[in-house]
């Protein structure tokens, strides 16, 4: 039977849960125990598929086409492993469950209850994994900050499933904030300590208190905390701010936490491997060489809303040894007349996925910018579909070219609804998502990047390129280099002549990992310092010749 860890969260929210937990995963993984995290959200939309980037940040989607929390992306950037619609559930996928059933008769005439009824479906879902037979331990990471009225019920379901199960069978890691009041010169343990007592009060007693700070806590103060929060001296484990989330679990692992919560679980200390993590955040901290990649999108005030791709040039960068420095550029203010003073000084941008009509037209002056002067370019999902916009305007001459997203009436509808969407009226969760085949052409610069002819990727979209098109545009330079094998959808879309121009249909920065950086991700990075270093050869070659 499987161990279940539980990661809860005081005083305040954005403590780092989500990484915390991914670290502590990794720890016990390189221990070889199989490991596997999901997340409890609060929050009633029955997932994160409709919200807004700037309330909930990037909508991560797994291979079976769930639309779940970016917290789910941490997880699988550090354990190498895919998650599923399984690890991640909603307060509104358990009401929403629970109602149906009661619209079925399930409950036989009873008054349907927050408890048991609500508790009942949360711990079905808390224990599914762990009944797999997959994995020895189920870490569960409880979203929001006890004390709230919405996450009570999934704490009053922790309560009972440690009551139900055996008491080395759990474990309730407490993360916690101790602020420095840089007027004082202090650390305050005390809102810890109301944390553990609000906690207490509902009927939970944290077993590891792990201490967010800025300063080091003193032995005095991990004494103080233990004796007031009731743990073992050994169980306040201090999590210090750091330079890269990467070093996280070295710091974890530093502080012993790994060692205590095996002992805590009864579970074999066996030998622990993280040589490949720790070469990870040698060559990280590192780089031979550095270069900047302009991000140009619409929601780039938020960095959570693009965090799977700030995380691929991270891994891209280490897999290049160069340090990606990524500028984050809004797509509103770009024109052609300030576009060469915004993109000049880049060695390569990427123009981000998104959905709307905002900001479209200066990703697509980005685009022709990069296009006609050979700076290594990236489009995602929408981005693609800008270059294929920009292509078809200023290359093809199809004027007012552009995707029936944005104009329902233009007369070269080159991006168009797939034919599955249009009769969909719902929002949620009805786009085409999760992991489908993608065949490449063997002299692409795709398939030089991936070293194989068949792959899988990630989508989320409901528009596409307008096959109708297609003999225009490869008889123009611009080939779709990629398909899917079932219904012939474009998938990549390369220019040859082009140092680096690739556009992709779906989304590779949900699969990059430590482990396996993304190979587009990696070839943009190489791209763009053999665009830095070519432009600084000229440079020498001119200054040369002018002495």
């Amino acid at each position: 039977m499987a161990k279940y860890i539980f990661v809860t969260g005081g005083v305040t929210s954005s403590l780092g849960k989500g990484i915390f937990a991914a670290s502590l995963a990794k720890l016990l993984q390189a221990r070889g125990y199989r490991v596997t995290i999901q997340k409890f959200d609060p929050y009633i939309n029955v997932d994160p598929g409709t919200l807004n980037p700037y309330e909930h940040g990037e909508c991560y989607v797994t291979e079976d086409g769930a639309e779940t929390d970016l917290d789910l992306g941490h997880y699988e950037r550090f354990l190498n492993i895919p998650t599923s619609q399984a690890n991640n559930v909603t307060t509104g996928r358990v009401y929403q469950t629970v109602i149906n059933k009661e619209r079925e008769g399930a409950y036989l005439g009873k008054t349907v209850q927050v408890i048991p009824h609500i508790t009942d479906e949360i711990k079905r879902r808390m224990l599914l994994l762990g009944q797999t037979g997959e994995y020895d331990i189920v870490i569960t990471e409880i979203g929001g900050t006890v004390g709230d009225i919405e996450a009570l019920p999934y704490i009053e379901t922790l309560r009972q499933i440690r009551w139900e199960l055996e008491e080395h069978d759990t474990l309730v890691c407490h993360l916690t904030l101790i602020p420095y009041l840089k007027s004082a010169k202090e650390l305050k343990t005390k809102p810890t300590q109301h944390s553990v007592k609000e906690l207490q009060t509902i009927g939970v007693r944290p077993d590891i208190l792990v201490c967010r700070t800025e300063m080091a806590l003193t032995d005095e103060m991990r004494r103080k905390l233990a004796l007031f929060c009731n743990v073992d001296r050994d169980s306040v484990i201090q999590c210090l701010d750091v330079d890269t989330i990467y070093s996280v679990p070295l710091d974890m692992e530093g502080e012993h936490l790994d060692i205590t919560v095996l002992r805590k679980l009864q579970l074999t200390e066996r030998p622990s491997d993280m040589t490949k993590w720790r070469s990870f955040v040698a060559n990280l901290r590192n780089p031979q060489d550095e270069i900047h990649i302009g991000l140009v999108g619409k929601y780039i005030e938020l960095q959570d809303a693009y965090k799977s791709i700030h995380e691929s040039f991270i891994h891209a960068g280490v897999a290049n040894t160069c340090k990606v420095h990524v500028e984050a550029i809004h797509s509103e203010y770009i024109d052609e007349h300030n576009v060469a003073s915004k993109l000049g000084h880049l060695q390569g941008i990427l123009v981000a996925p998104g959905f709307g009509a905002r900001g479209i037209e200066g990703k697509i002056e980005a685009i022709k910018f990069v296009r006609e002067n050979n700076i290594p370019f990236f489009g995602i999902c929408l981005g693609m579909q800008c270059a294929v916009i920009e292509f078809g305007r200023n290359v093809l001459g199809l004027k007012g070219a552009h995707s029936t997203e944005m104009n329902p009436d233009t007369d070269y509808p080159v991006i168009d609804m797939m034919e599955s969407q249009k009769k969909i009226k719902n929002k949620g969760g009805t786009m085409r998502l999760g992991a489908y085949r993608c065949d490449l052409q063997n002299d692409s610069k795709a398939f030089g990047l991936y070293g194989k002819e068949h792959i899988s990727e990630r989508h989320r979209h409901r528009f596409e390129f307008n096959n109708t098109y297609l003999q225009q545009y490869e008889k123009a330079g611009m080939l779709a280099v990629g398909k899917n094998p079932d219904n012939n959808l474009v998938e990549i879309m390369e220019i040859p002549s082009h140092p680096y121009f690739v556009g992709v249909q779906f989304h590779p920065e949900l699969k990059s990992t430590v482990a396996n950086p993304h190979p587009l991700f990696v070839g943009l990075v190489k791209a763009g310092l053999e665009y830095k270093n070519g432009v600084k050869k000229t440079v020498e070659v001119k200054k040369a010749v002018e002495a």
